[in-house]
């Protein structure tokens, strides 16, 4: 979807007709023309004004064509020329008749060249146009059709020519030119005829050149009328033919100017829709066989009111076949049409799919890398809607994102649907603008369904260089905006070439990870957590390690975000959860009651999104035989925060009987309302409120705001970061009886927890003292 366009657009429409000087004065002229004539077949009239009257309309054609040439300019000049041509025709014919040397219809040999050069020159400028393609089928559909106007016209002239046509000619030089014109014009117009109707390119107005071939059915038919005008020598046919020829190019010529001017293209498919000329023959010849009964033949009247009416049924039996299979096309190109459409758009939203992007994408860049951009837009969370509110809901939510993201975009940007609750975006300049508005508009509320949802989306944007292509445009869109994401939610970045070192050290990172979690490169510690005053081991908390084969200890803080990106934290997640529940059976098995109550394994927010992780805890619990009281799933506050399936699952895992931490406490989102809703049993107060716990401060207010709390909900407190003996000290006045940190022990092989004894007891020393 464009942001200026809202569907497909035809070609732009030709400006309606209207009247010009020009139409005025050439229908004037030839009104005047057919006023006199009609006059003379009354009564004998002076045939110098018909003479007259040709001098005004040769030149309005010629000149009108010649203006008509801003397109086709060759075509139009033949045009123009070829007029000229028949007015220096009608003017030698002048002289013959004034002079006397030719009576009424006839024409001499110098005036029949000039004719018949003048509709040559018309012919040739049809013959310089570009012919369309046709089947088969449609070669033969249209032999017929010439056909039939061929015996059509024979018909005609058997039975009104060729009675008159000896006494008109005599037998004279004159009356062979006379034929030959006649010939000539009748086959031109034939001629002009099938190219127009083979034309199917260039920039000639295809209704301009059908009004055109009319010219030369005029002459033919004119021409062939004039033996019916023999008693009448003081007439000429051309009196009338020459102004209506002339009128005929005028038109011709105004709708080729309007097409122009509106820019619309002359090419245009071959219609489908059967041709009236065969019909329009039958017609004809019908109506001249029962005019011919009547007057010659009436005891034949009833068979030919019988032959006619019998071709009438059938012809209309036929058109009716003909606009049924017409439709029959007409909706199996309409069913083209739309799954051309829908190979090229997302079905949900109605919106470009990549395919067509790309293609967008590339069709910018051929016109230079200035100012194109592409942003990458994902929605934070979606997939908590779809658990929270269902699929039903979910959809409705992506067509409404997509049309408010439509409604923000400036002219000439692009919008797509990469799949899921992913957008793309290519823009041409004023990026900054168009993030910002499309920010803007996701923030108002949006109708889905029954309900009126708030999201926030992260963005990535990447801006076009020299060389660039479409594939890798959106490849940088789509690191800036894992980059975003990484950097919380409803955020939007612009990449950069670090971005790409980042990303590919993550994934280098990831790609070893993998390996790791099948070559034992990986090993889990374990972090005492002690009870207060006596520092009694009373839990541990698991915490993952990676020995690189070549590169060494690699800290969790570096491989962690890799998993993360990638997903593999899902897998290392597991592989944590069962090591950990085996090391706890073991240590059970050897150190009896002395074995840590608890085993805490940090679970990521990735993986209470995978549906069915409680049932993995179950899975894991059920191998390893732990009992359920024994494990502790820690979770940071900011995975359960906004509920849906990460709070379900954490759910599901305490009905278990494991035991939830809330680790990190007060770094996060620190909603109180969410230890109402979060199925929590400890509360693990982050190091950055211990660390000034000994100073007067707003940290220290927090923890002991927090052990209240924690007393008055029945949670476990545990304090983290604990580094010395004077936090201990005072974590313990304030009421604190669970801690961990470097001061009790810092994270050790499983094989060191056995012989984790306090050697002192820190904080009773400090209290007594």
């Amino acid at each position: 979807m464009r942001g200026d366009e809202s569907g497909c657009l035809g070609p732009p429409a030709v400006p309606p007709w209207r009247l010009t000087r020009t139409l005025t004065a050439a229908i004037a002229v030839d009104a005047v023309a057919w006023v006199w004539f009609l006059i003379g077949l009354l009564r004998p009239t002076p045939q110098w004004a018909g003479w007259m009257l040709l001098l005004f309309a040769v030149p309005i054609a010629a000149v009108t064509s010649w203006r008509a040439g801003a397109a086709g300019r060759t075509f139009w000049r033949y045009v123009s020329a070829g007029m000229i041509g028949l007015g220096l025709a009608s003017a030698a014919a002048a002289r013959d008749y004034f002079s006397g040397d030719q009576p009424g219809q006839q024409i001499g040999g110098l005036t029949a060249m000039l004719y018949i050069a003048g509709l040559l020159l018309m012919l040739l400028g049809l013959l310089r146009i570009p012919g369309a393609q046709r089947t088969g089928m449609e070669w033969t559909r249209f032999g017929l059709d010439v056909a039939t106007m061929v015996v059509t016209v024979l018909v005609f002239g058997w039975y009104l020519v060729l009675p008159r046509w000896e006494s008109w000619t005599d037998g004279s030089a004159a009356g062979t030119a006379s034929v030959v014109v006649v010939g000539t014009a009748a086959i031109i117009g034939m001629l002009a005829f099938v190219k127009v109707s083979f034309t199917g390119t260039g920039p000639i107005d295809r209704r301009a050149l059908y009004i055109l071939t009319l010219t030369g059915a005029v002459g033919a038919v004119g021409g062939a009328m004039a033996p019916l005008l023999a008693e009448r020598p003081y007439l000429n046919t051309g009196h009338v033919l020459l102004p209506t020829t002339s009128l005929l190019v005028c038109l011709a010529a105004d709708r080729q100017l309007r097409a122009t001017r509106a820019g619309r293209p002359a090419s245009r498919p071959l219609s489908r829709r059967p041709s009236v000329l065969p019909y329009t023959a039958v017609l004809a010849t019908g109506a001249l066989l029962l005019t011919g009964a009547v007057t010659r033949a009436p005891d034949l009247l009833a068979v030919a009111v019988g032959a006619v009416a019998v071709t009438l049924l059938v012809a209309t039996r036929q058109i009716v076949a003909l606009r049924d299979n017409a439709r029959l096309l007409d909706d199996l190109d309409a069913r083209q049409r739309e799954l051309a459409h829908q190979a090229g758009h997302d079905s949900l939203t109605g919106l470009a799919n990549r395919a067509v992007l790309i293609t967008e994408i590339d069709a910018a860049l051929a016109e230079g890398p200035a100012g194109v951009s592409v942003a990458l837009i994902d929605l934070d969370d979606f997939k908590a809607i779809n658990d929270d509110l269902g699929h039903a809901v979910g959809d409705a939510l992506l067509v409404s994102v997509a049309d408010r993201i439509a409604a923000q975009l400036p002219a000439g940007a692009v919008l797509a649907r990469l799949g899921g609750d992913e957008y793309a975006v290519l823009l041409r300049g004023g990026h900054c603008a168009a993030l910002a508005a499309i920010a803007a508009g996701l923030r108002r509320p949006l109708p889905a369904a029954a309900h009126e949802l708030v999201v926030e989306a992260s963005v990535g944007l990447a801006e076009a260089r020299a060389g660039d292509t479409a594939s890798e445009l959106i490849r940088r869109a789509d690191v800036a905006m894992y980059e975003a994401k990484g950097q919380g939610k409803g955020r939007h970045v612009v990449f950069d070439d670090r971005m790409d070192q980042r990303t590919a050290e993550q994934s280098r990172l990831a790609a070893d990870l993998r390996s790791a979690l099948d070559t034992d490169q990986l090993h889990l510690l374990y972090q005492p957590i002690v009870a207060m005053p006596g520092g009694e081991l009373a839990a541990v908390e698991a915490l993952v390690r990676w020995t690189h084969p070549e590169r060494g200890p690699i800290g969790p803080a570096v491989f962690i975000p890799a998993a993360e990106r990638t997903g593999l934290i899902v897998p290392l997640g597991a592989w944590i959860l069962e090591q950990a529940c085996r090391q706890a059976i073991r240590w059970q098995q050897a150190m009896g009651a002395a074995a840590p109550g608890s085993v805490s394994v940090n679970v990521s927010a990735r993986q209470l999104r995978e549906a069915g992780f409680a049932g993995e805890v179950a899975a894991v619990l059920r191998r390893t035989g732990l009992p359920p009281h024994v494990l502790t799933v820690e979770v940071t506050e900011t995975a359960v925060f906004d509920g849906g399936t990460a709070l379900d699952e954490l759910k599901s895992i305490a009905a278990l009987g494991v035991k939830i931490a809330l680790d990190d406490f007060g770094t996060g989102h620190s909603s109180l309302g969410l230890l109402r809703t979060c199925p929590a049993d400890v509360l693990k107060v982050d190091k950055s409120f211990v660390d000034d716990v000994t100073a007067d401060g707003p940290q220290a207010v927090v923890v002991a705001a927090l052990i209240s709390i924690c007393d008055g909900m029945r949670l476990r407190a545990v304090a983290e970061g604990v580094e010395t003996a004077e936090q201990a000290a005072r974590l313990y006045e304030l009421g604190y009886r669970y801690a961990q940190g470097y001061f009790y022990g810092r994270p050790m092989p499983p094989e060191a927890i056995a012989a984790c004894r306090p050697a002192h007891d820190p904080a009773t020393q400090l209290i007594d003292s």
